[in-house]
């Protein structure tokens, strides 16, 4: 079964980009995008490996520790200190802060990972 790299940022490119940080806030929000759709698999680019996702977004509020994820891709996964066991944020105002205006949302991760998509 393929499965394809979805890019669940508006701006989408074929080949995903790398995220410049990862941040952390302690904010609660209750605006979550109706669109968001979860991503099929996510790669990690520390391990160098693609992850398929449990099918089912769970929108969360902006309260805790949130992993960036920029069109599918992350730095940390399973098994790393900074894996955040699948509680995403996508920066969806592109202004590199956790704010009201992005997306948090829990999408776990399905181990093993593998090399190719």
């Amino acid at each position: 079964m393929a499965v394809a790299v979805f890019c669940p940022l508006l701006a989408c490119e074929s080949t995903p980009i790398a995220p410049d940080t990862v941040r952390t806030a302690t904010w609660t929000s209750t605006t979550i995008p109706a669109d968001r759709k979860p991503p099929r698999v996510v790669f990690v680019i520390s391990q160098g490996l693609f992850f398929d996702t449990v099918g089912v977004i769970t929108p969360l509020p902006m309260h805790g520790e949130f992993q960036l994820l920029i069109n599918g891709r992350t730095e940390f996964g399973p098994g790393q200190a900074g894996f955040l066991g699948g509680r995403w944020w996508e920066d969806l105002n592109h202004n590199g802060i956790q704010d009201h205006d992005d997306h948090f949302f829990f999408c776990p991760l399905v181990s093993p990972g593998r090399k190719t998509p």
